[in-house]
């Protein structure tokens, strides 16, 4: 992850997940926060999937961008396609106001994490390999060496 944006959506998705576990849980011992999950057996089931996701995005795998992405359209998507048509129509209450918003911002995270890592270009054409590219990609260790008096043959390839 060497992009700035990378790094953004990762932590907007941490600090949502973090927002959602805090509701969740206050949820369930009776208290009342920004939102109420719709299903509390699934919304758990959703913060682990949801974190282990987190954890492979940021080492760019493609499939965790896609679970995640198809989880959040899964939960989200239809609560917040039956309350935007609410809003359209003029029929939603003011109480539901927040919880569309923070379903749409569920939304646009995940499809921002999975084109991220969709359109990332180092993601397949550079990778990384931490126990050779030391050696192999390390410029001023090749002009230090080359610089000797003795001509030794150093590289293996």
């Amino acid at each position: 992850m060497k992009n700035f944006s990378s790094w953004l959506i990762a932590m907007f998705a941490l600090m949502f997940w973090g927002f959602r576990l805090v509701g969740t849980v206050l949820y369930s011992i009776g208290n009342e926060f920004m939102f109420s999950p719709s299903n509390m057996t699934i919304e758990i089931a959703l913060l682990f999937i949801t974190f282990i996701c987190i954890c492979f995005m940021v080492k760019r795998r493609l499939t965790a961008a896609l679970i995640y992405c198809a989880a959040h359209f899964i939960y989200y998507g239809p609560t917040f396609a039956t309350h935007f048509m609410q809003m359209v129509n003029g029929s939603l209450a003011s109480d539901l106001y927040l919880t569309t918003l923070f379903e749409l911002f569920a939304l646009g995270l995940g499809l921002a994490a999975l084109f991220d890592v969709l359109l990332d270009k180092n993601r397949k054409a550079h990778p990384k390999d931490k126990k050779t590219d030391w050696f192999y990609t390390n410029k001023d260790y090749d002009r230090k060496l080359d610089d000797r008096a003795d001509k030794n043959n150093y590289r293996t390839l």
